[in-house]
This record gives structure tokens, sequence and C-alpha cells, in this order.
């Protein structure tokens, strides 16, 4: 246990050093090595246990921690796309495993918990799981995914009840805006077994979100904790929801709203890419560090962006904001435990996840390489 300590501490002392340090761009790096390295640090994330889950991720609190069964549903969905898009069944493979331990940790009624807080299901952590079970009906055609998807649904439907918003079974009991993901994941249902009950339930979410939304194009009930401001992952979890369902739906109500937000986050950027990384509902910034998880989520937003409308703004957006993550990315490093890593904050000591390199930083950051690739 000292060892499993010691170690850590001492290697977010030496990243906290280079982060006080940092003036200018430590390395320059093809979009290819960047992405190398990343998923290699994910497959060594999702062998630290015999699960088949993908660890949290490397902290201060001791390491690799244990499996996280929320990302390691939408992290299945990033791996098969990596081996579509680079020829490589290793990481298909791997995301089976991740859907099959799934289906194995799954509550009786369909939902998913997360052990910390208890065995009781948790709407957001149900939602993100769903999307991975969908991606892996749709690799495989195994039933055994199409039913944990389907159960996963209905414990959604019901935990929605006649609510507009999901609060019951939510972190702290309190509405999210950026459950406009969960929606989303139910219209990815919709795609692999049609149902008029989850195209219901996600417009009357999507509706509540829309509303939510205030004259700066944020939205309000959009932070983990009530009265908190938002950090850029959850307005980017927010828009995401959003665009994706709009498409999906081609409802210009949702396409609008996000585009809206996205606009705000984009006037707030710097020269560098630097984006803070807490936004207030009012649109002032909240932070000056920044959330490197919500940059490139936000970098995926213009992208897609930029691949629907062909606005070159919304692209050079993107490069800009993923550049400023690649720039703080360790491509190589002597421990192999953060080499290729991304970590929650830069400074490593930001708010976000502090002094840990989270598993869905890792995510977002090579579904993001992915998209600028094609490019």
């Amino acid at each position: 246990m000292r060892d499993t300590l010691i170690v850590p501490a001492m290697t977010f002392a030496k990243v906290a050093w280079q982060d006080a340090r940092y003036r200018t761009p430590r390395f320059t790096h093809t979009t290819d090595q960047h992405l190398e390295s990343t998923l290699g640090w994910l497959k060594r994330a999702q062998d630290q246990f015999p699960s088949g889950g993908v660890s949290y991720g490397y902290s201060l609190r001791g390491g690799f921690l244990p499996p996280y069964r929320e990302t390691s549903g939408y992290i299945l969905t990033t791996l098969y796309r990596a081996a579509e898009q680079l020829g490589d069944q290793e990481y298909s493979d791997r995301a089976e495993r991740i859907a099959r331990w799934l289906v194995s940790v799954q509550n009786l009624d369909g939902s998913f918990s997360n052990p910390k807080f208890g065995p009781s299901g948790i709407v957001f952590d149900t939602g993100q799981c769903l999307f991975g079970l969908v991606a892996a009906y749709e690799r495989t055609a195994d039933d055994v995914f199409l039913n944990a998807a389907c159960n996963a649904g209905r414990w959604l439907v019901d935990a929605l009840g006649r609510e507009r918003m999901w609060k019951r079974s939510e972190h702290k009991a309190t509405a999210h805006t950026y459950n406009s993901r969960t929606a989303w994941a139910l219209l990815r249902l919709h795609q692999i077994a049609p149902s008029p009950s989850w195209v219901t339930a996600a417009r009357s979410n999507l509706n509540w979100a829309v509303e939510n939304q205030t004259p700066s194009g944020f939205f309000v009930d959009n932070a983990f904790v009530e009265g908190d401001a938002p950090y850029t992952h959850n307005i980017s979890y927010a828009i995401c929801g959003l665009q994706e369902s709009g498409w999906f739906l081609d409802d210009s109500r949702y396409i609008d709203a996000a585009r809206r937000c996205s606009d705000a986050a984009l006037a707030l950027m710097r020269s560098d890419g630097f984006i803070p990384g807490q936004l207030r509902a009012d649109g002032r910034a909240a932070a000056t560090y920044s959330c490197l998880t919500g940059q490139a989520q936000l970098s995926i937003v213009w992208a897609k962006q930029f691949e629907s409308t062909g606005d070159s703004r919304y692209q050079a957006a993107a490069r800009a904001s993923l550049g400023f993550v690649k720039n703080h990315h360790r491509v190589h490093d002597a421990n192999p435990a953060i080499q290729g890593a991304v970590a929650g904050s830069f400074p490593i000591w930001g708010r976000y996840a502090p002094l840990s390199y989270p598993n869905w930083a890792a995510k977002f950051f090579v579904d993001a390489l992915l998209l600028e690739r094609k490019w």
C-alpha cells in the first residue's frame, strides 16, 4: 500500500513542477503519433484489471483505480471507431470485452450503478453504458447486447416518468441539462430497437434542455452540483446531446440551441486555443485553468459542425482547441502509467479531476484525433 501511494505522489509532483514551469509547447507530433500514444495508454488502462473494463485512470489517490462502468460504456464506441478507421481488429476485440463486462455488472432492473455511491442505478451512467451496448449489438448481432440495451432503455424511461428531466436516480437528486446526452442514447437505441417510447422520452428531455438555455447561449442546471459553474466537460455534453439528437430527428430547435452554445464558447477561446475550464450560465469565465477533457469535447463539437455546415470557422476552432490539448499531452514519457494519458486539467492541479489522468479524457482526445485525421 505504501508503494502504491508513494509512486503516484512522486509522479504527480514531477508533473506539477513541469506544469508550473510551462511556457511554450513541449512537443510537436503528428496526429497519428498522438493517436497511437493515447490508444496505447487506454489499452494499458484496460489491462490493469482482468474484468475487461477500463480503469477510471491514473490518480494521486493510488495509481490506477478500478474500472469505471459509465465511461467504459462509451470508451468501447471509440475503440470500435479506431478499429474501423485504423484497420486494427484488436480494438474491436477490446470493445467487445468491455461490452460483455458491462452486461455482467448490469443491475437486474436494467440500470448501471457506480459502486462508489452504492448499488442503485444512476441515470447518466446508464445512458453512457447504453451507447456501448448499442454499438456492440450493431457490430456483433448478439442478442445479449440487444436485450441489455432494451432493459437499460426501459429503466431510463421509467426513471423519467412523467417528468421532463431526470431527477430521481441522479447525482444529488439534481436535474442536469447535460442529460441531453442520455436522451441521445435513447435515440441510438431506437436505431436498433425502434419504439416510440424511446423517442417520446428523449424529446421530452431535449425540450426541457432547450428551455434551460439563457440569452448568453449557455444553460442553467448544467453543473454536477447545483449553483456551481459548469465545467466545459458538462457544457460539451449538453451541446453534443442536443446536436446529435437534432441531426437524428431533423429538428432545428435542438441543432440551433447546440450551435448557440458552441458559438458562445468559441467566442471565449484565446488565440492559443485555451478555453476557461468553467463557464457561468451568463457567459462569464469562472476559472483560469483548462479542463482538457472539455477542450477535446469542444473540438469534436466544432469538427462535426464543420462537417455539417462547411463553415471554416468551426474547422479552425476544432484545430485550435485540440491543439491546446496536444501541447499538454504526454506523447512520450518514461512512466508508462502516464505515457499517452491526458490530464483532467492543465495545470494538473486545476479543479476538474485534479491530479489525475481520467480515462474519459483520453477517450474524447482519441475521438477528436480520429475526426482531425480525416481532413
